[in-house]
């Protein structure tokens, strides 16, 4: 499978690692340009690409990991979602005084955010719980497989991100829908950080 990515930092990273090692294709992209990424792409090797993020945003499964400031402009200008899954891998920090702060969604969760700026995507809430450290250290950990959560309102595309997460070595737990998963896997959630590892 081909997978887009809107951002590359370390969360996306990680991820393409994980899945060029699984034997899929990536395609980075970020707001400074392919250019840009020519090193990251010489880094993962076979499968990864760079492109703009409107071709990027063109492959049947796209993640979205921007900081939470830069979503609207992330996101804005991009073809048409026709059903596409678009993986939200955001939290709703912001930077103020000089340290990050939760934004107060008025109750919302930050996917059901996300997917009000991606109208016709199938938003699906995944790889937000873990700290970056905990998710660039890999799947496995104390001698079984780390959790990861999804949440989302369409159950097909919950179902084949969390093949995608469970095969690349993750345990997935679903949380139910947007708002309700959402809060809860969301930074400030009661899941939000908790690096939980389900053995055997």
């Amino acid at each position: 499978m081909e997978i887009g990515m809107i951002g590359a930092g370390k969360v996306a990273k990680a991820f393409a690692r994980y899945l060029l090692k699984d034997g899929h294709k990536v395609i980075l992209s970020n707001s400074r340009g392919p250019e840009s990424l020519r090193p990251v792409v010489a880094e993962l090797a076979n499968g990864a690409s760079a492109a703009t993020p409107s071709v990027a945003a063109a492959a049947p499964v796209v993640l979205l990991a921007v900081p939470w400031w830069k979503n609207e402009e992330a996101l804005d200008g991009l073809p048409n979602w026709q059903d596409r899954i678009l993986i939200d891998a955001t939290n709703p920090f912001v930077m103020k005084d000089g340290r990050f702060q939760i934004v107060d969604l008025d109750g919302r969760s930050a996917s059901e955010i996300v997917a009000a700026l991606a109208p016709g995507a199938r938003v699906v809430k995944a790889l937000n719980n873990l700290y970056v450290t905990n998710f660039e250290a890999g799947p496995s950990a104390g001698g079984g497989r780390r959790i990861t959560f999804v949440s989302g309102d369409d159950a097909d595309a919950k179902t084949l991100v969390g093949g995608l997460l469970s095969t690349i070595g993750f345990a997935v737990v679903d949380l139910g829908d947007l708002h309700t998963g959402g809060l809860i896997q969301q930074a400030g959630g009661p899941l939000a950080g908790l690096d939980l590892v389900k053995l055997g």
